[in-house]
């Protein structure tokens, strides 16, 4: 097998941390992997990395490459990606992204990313670690195994504890991603629809009622209803505020535990902090919740033909 080729892209914030950025690049290339586009991380437009057409090019540069990267791989999170969809060629994408091997990854705001290339696209995307991610001080030996354990396979499966209800056992499309960003992009012909899925959101810092607040938005307008259920990951940075009286998460939850009419299951491994789940969106997936346990059994994703590192090189 072929060591992975990475492409970087940047459609959001500027790489305000040159130094967890060129940590992360180092570690990629230690373990072997190709990196290229690292021009990205020196384009700055105010808070973006870049203007918006350059940030576009990014994405549509993938429909006409000649060589396609084995990954491409999100710099960072931030804010900018929603104006980049109308300017995204869609039916290009389709036509040279699906079902090839390529695995387009992120999270935080390139959730818009995803629900747009899903909705116009169909194309199946990956939330996973971000390159900051990758470049952290102490790297996470969990989330790199995951992301290659999960890109060069063709199944995955993660388990976790929850205090979700024993005895549930559902099939349906894996898809969400940052709370806010799925919110923002409702009633738009960027938002896909998705029926009897496994629908997971993550948010970092918004207060319990602003969560609640995006939970009632997905609610009232019956997308949760449509749903199997709603795994909930990681809500980093998400206390009460001196008004809210003590108004936790917790009591967010249960509100919408009560009225969504679908299983909430908590303890997802996922989201703003150390920990990074690479989880295909869109992909047929099996949820079970047994003895306080949860279970979340993937497949039928494009997976690439490239080699595993065995384990996150060290410090640099």
């Amino acid at each position: 097998m072929h060591p992975a080729h990475i492409r970087l892209i940047a459609p959001s914030g500027h790489a305000h941390d040159p130094v967890a950025m060129a940590r992360g690049v180092a570690r990629l290339r230690e373990a072997g992997c190709t990196v290229d586009g690292e021009e990205v991380l020196a384009r700055f437009a105010q808070r973006f990395a870049g203007s918006d057409a350059e940030r576009a090019a990014d994405i549509n540069a993938l429909a006409t490459a000649a060589v396609l990267p084995d990954i491409a791989l999100t710099t960072r999170g931030g804010y900018g990606a929603a104006r980049l969809l109308p300017q995204l060629d869609y039916p290009a994408l389709r036509e040279r992204l699906h079902g090839a091997p390529i695995a387009l990854v992120g999270h935080s705001d390139f959730t818009a990313l995803q629900l747009a290339l899903h909705a116009k696209s169909g194309l199946c995307t990956f939330s996973g670690p971000l390159l900051a991610d990758l470049g952290a001080e102490v790297p996470d030996d969990f989330s790199w195994r995951q992301f290659w354990a999960t890109l060069t396979a063709p199944t995955a499966q993660v388990c976790w504890t929850t205090s979700a209800r024993a005895g549930l056992d559902l099939h349906g499309p894996l898809w969400g991603g940052n709370l806010a960003m799925l919110c923002s992009l409702l009633g738009t012909p960027y938002f896909p629809v998705i029926d009897d899925g496994i629908l997971f959101v993550e948010d970092v810092g918004e207060a319990p009622y602003r969560v609640e607040r995006m939970l009632y938005q997905l609610h009232l307008s019956g997308v949760l209803g449509r749903q199997q259920a709603l795994l909930l990951g990681s809500f980093s940075q998400c206390a009460p505020g001196h008004r809210d009286n003590g108004y936790e998460l917790r009591d967010a939850f249960a509100q919408i535990r009560a009225v969504a009419g679908v299983p909430l299951v908590d303890g997802l491994p996922h989201g703003h902090g150390a920990e990074q789940l690479t989880l295909p969106f869109g992909a047929p997936a099996r949820l079970r919740v047994e003895d306080g346990r949860a279970r979340l059994e993937i497949g039928g994703y494009p997976h690439l033909d490239c080699a595993n590192p065995a384990g996150p090189p060290e410090k640099p």
